[in-house]
C-alpha cells in the first residue's frame, strides 16, 4: 500500500522528530498530533514549515479527530521516561493504554486501513544471559510499568480488528536523540560535546545495540506500508556493544581522546544483554542497517557541535 495521508502521534519526540527531519514532502502528507503545536514549532523552527506537514492540537488520550480521510496511523505517542515511571506510573499507563484506545477509536470511526503501533523491546523483560538475541517469539515477561503497558497496548491493537503492524523498538542514535536524560548514548555524547570525561555510572559491562535514526525512519515507513498485518517485528541492530566500549567510542570523538571513568569495576558473572534478533525484518522486508556505530556517533556529535545546541 501507499500511505499518502498519515496521522502521526508522538510526532514531537525522538521518533517523531526523526521522521520529520527525514520528511521531504512528496507523496506523503503528515498530520502530527501535539499537545502544544505552537510551542513545538517555536522551539524547533526547522520543523515549522515543512512541506506536507500540519499539526493537530490535542492529548493522545482525548484528541479531537482531525478532519478528512487517512491512509494510515503511525502511533508512537509514549513517555519513555524513567522519571515519570518512578514518580507517576499511573500516568504512564494512562498515556500508553488510554492513548492507544483513543487512536483505535479514531481508526474505527474513520475506517483507517492501516496502523503501525510503536512498541518496545521492554515487553520482553530482562534478557537471559545465555540468549544472544531476542526474537519476536521470545517469551514476554516485562518488568517495568512501561513494558507491561506496551505489551497490553499491543494486544489492544491486535485484537481490534484494525490491520495493525507492531514494531518492537530497541535503542537508537541520531541527531534528535535527547542528550543528558537517561540514555547512555545521549549522556556520553553530551559529555563529549562539553569536552568532559565520559562518566559510566555502572560497571560498563551491559551489552546494547544501536540503529541509526535514518535507518529507523526507513524501517518504520517500510513496516507501515509493507509489513504483514498482525505481525510483530523487532526494530534495532543485532550488533552488540558494551556500555564501556560505547563510552570509549564517544571519548574518541575528541582530540585528544577524553578520559573514561567507570564508577564500578567489580562486576561479575555474565554481562546483562538487551539485543534484538532482527532476522524477521531482514528476511521478510529486506531491511538491514546501513550506518555503522562509529558513523552514527560521529554524525550525531557533529550535528550538535555545528549547531552549538545541547
Amino acid at each position: 500500500m501507499t500511505a499518502e495521508r498519515v496521522l502521526v502521534t508522538g510526532g514531537t519526540g525522538f521518533f517523531g522528530k526523526s521522521l520529520l527531519a527525514a520528511h521531504l514532502g512528496g507523496r506523503r502528507e503528515l498530520v502530527v498530533l501535539s499537545r502544544d503545536p505552537d510551542g513545538f514549532r517555536r522551539d524547533n523552527p526547522e520543523f515549522a514549515a515543512l512541506p506536507g506537514v500540519s499539526f493537530a492540537l490535542g492529548d493522545v488520550r482525548n484528541f479531537e479527530f482531525p478532519p478528512g480521510e487517512f491512509d494510515a496511523v503511525l502511533h508512537a505517542a509514549t513517555p519513555a521516561s524513567a522519571r515519570l515511571e518512578a514518580e507517576n506510573p499511573a500516568e504512564m499507563r494512562s498515556i500508553i493504554l488510554d492513548g492507544t484506545r483513543r487512536v483505535l477509536g479514531f481508526c474505527r470511526e474513520r475506517k483507517v486501513p492501516r496502523l503501525l503501533f510503536i512498541s518496545s523491546g521492554a515487553v520482553y523483560g530482562p534478557q537471559e544471559p545465555e540468549c544472544e538475541c531476542m526474537s519476536e517469539d521470545h517469551p514476554c515477561r516485562p518488568a517495568t510499568v512501561y513494558g507491561k503497558a506496551k505489551l497490553e497496548a499491543e494486544r489492544l491493537c491486535l485484537d481490534s480488528g484494525i490491520p495493525t503492524v507492531i514494531a518492537r523498538c530497541f535503542a537508537f542514535v541520531g541527531p534528535c536523540l535527547p542528550l543528558g536524560i537517561h540514555f547512555a548514548a545521549g549522556n556520553f555524547l553530551r559529555d563529549a560535546l562539553l569536552n568532559l570525561p565520559i562518566e559510566v555510572r555502572g560497571d560498563g559491562r551491559p551489552l546494547r545495540s544501536y540503529l541509526d535514526a535514518s535507518d529507523l525512519v526507513r524501517w518504520l515507513w517500510t513496516l507501515l506500508e509493507s509489513g504483514t498485518p498482525g505481525r510483530i517485528y523487532n526494530v534495532g541492530s543485532d550488533e552488540a556493544v558494551s556500555i564501556a566500549e560505547l563510552a570509549r567510542r564517544c571519548a574518541a570523538l575528541r582530540t585528544p581522546v577524553l578520559p573514561v571513568r567507570i564508577a564500578d569495576v567489580s562486576g561479575e558473572g555474565p554481562a546483562p544483554r538487551y539485543v534484538p534478533d532482527v532476522g524477521r525484518v531482514r528476511r521478510e522486508l529486506g531491511l538491514i542497517p546501513s550506518v555503522d556505530l562509529a558513523a552514527m556517533l560521529r554524525n550525531t556529535f557533529e550535528f550538535h557541535r555545528n549547531r552549538g545546541i545541547l
